[in-house]
């Protein structure tokens, strides 16, 4: 997929990709590239699936859910959805959380670089930082991170009632909704609405979208231990 292949696909759900947004696109592409090869961030790193596999990818819930106000990507690795959601709406309020400082570092090179003055980078743990800054955003969402049962525990707690969580899945996401039904019933969240979706050639993608409904109880999230080892 081209840059322009991208555009087009954008434009298909509304969402409009300036040349600002696509020269942005393009040297965050090329950062991605440079940087992996002295830190793992991505085993995607030709052109054309990174547009595709990656940041068409991040730009579908764009065109499918109502995303607003204080944002928090949990685990987001190489800044994916967060990055590149803050590249085509900087009136997001966007916190990228990460618990690997090499891949902080790359996130506020990336930051500085693309002039994202509308991103905060917190490099530590979900668990740790969902303790501590309790129901606070309007939206928080997760790509590639965990299985749902383990992923509710780790994000609903940072979720504001009234607002939403967003597990960005693949084809297993009925299966995962499944078993992480009494997951989202415990710390406060609707049963997702699953939402389907497609990639060129990449295949099926599922958005799995709760909304918040009461309050976490004040014992989640739990040590990381616990919560792998025995999931909600």
């Amino acid at each position: 997929m081209t840059i322009q292949e991208l555009a087009a696909a954008a434009e298909e759900m509304n969402i409009e990709l300036t040349a600002d947004m696509q020269k942005d696109l393009l040297r965050y592409a090329e950062m991605l590239a440079d940087w992996n090869q002295r830190m793992n961030l991505t085993s995607i790193t030709e052109l054309e699936e990174v547009m595709e596999k990656h940041f068409l990818d991040c730009i579908l819930p764009l065109g499918r859910t109502d995303i607003h106000g204080a944002v928090c990507d949990v685990g987001s690795g190489a800044g994916f959805p967060g990055l590149v959601w803050a590249i085509l709406r900087r009136d997001l309020k966007i916190t990228l959380l990460e618990p690997t400082g090499k891949r902080c570092t790359f996130l506020r090179a990336v930051c500085q670089e693309l002039s994202l003055d509308n991103v905060t980078i917190v490099n530590d743990r979900a668990e740790n930082y969902a303790g501590i800054h309790r129901e606070i955003f309007d939206a928080v969402t997760a790509r590639a991170v965990a299985a749902l049962p383990v992923l509710c525990e780790l994000c609903i707690p940072l979720v504001r009632k009234g607002g939403i969580f967003l597990a960005m899945k693949g084809s297993l996401a009925v299966e995962e909704c499944a078993a992480a039904a009494h997951a989202y019933e415990v710390l406060g969240c609707a049963q997702p609405e699953l939402i389907q979706m497609s990639l060129p050639t990449a295949g099926e993608r599922i958005l799995a979208v709760s909304v918040k409904t009461g309050t976490t109880p004040a014992k989640y999230p739990r040590a990381f231990g616990a919560i792998k080892k025995k999931p909600l």
